[in-house]
């Protein structure tokens, strides 16, 4: 019995030594990566990624219908289709 629990303490300390040194390494590429950025860098690098994280919640929420747009649809595609149908009549030649 206690070579069984001397193998899994055994197996359970490797496999965590060796996520350990894993996770070392992805720390120091990171690390390697972004040594050349300076805070001006980062601030503007946090500010975009707020302004897009903002914009994508407004997306989310005309999706989901929780803004509901000032102009209907349907009102878009009626006044689309009577501007298209001017510019029709303006376009034809009358008279030969």
């Amino acid at each position: 019995m206690t070579e069984i629990l001397f193998i899994v303490c055994l197996s359970t300390s490797l496999i965590a030594f060796f996520l350990c040194l894993y996770a070392h390494t992805r720390i120091t590429k990171i690390q390697e990566l972004t040594k050349e950025y300076d805070w001006s860098a980062l601030s503007n690098i946090t500010g975009d990624l707020a302004t897009l994280k903002k914009t994508i919640q407004t997306l989310n929420s005309r999706l989901n219908g929780m803004h509901s747009p000032k102009v209907q649809d349907e009102e878009i595609m009626r006044y689309m289709a009577n501007n298209q149908v001017a510019q029709r009549n303006k376009n034809q030649i009358i008279g030969g």
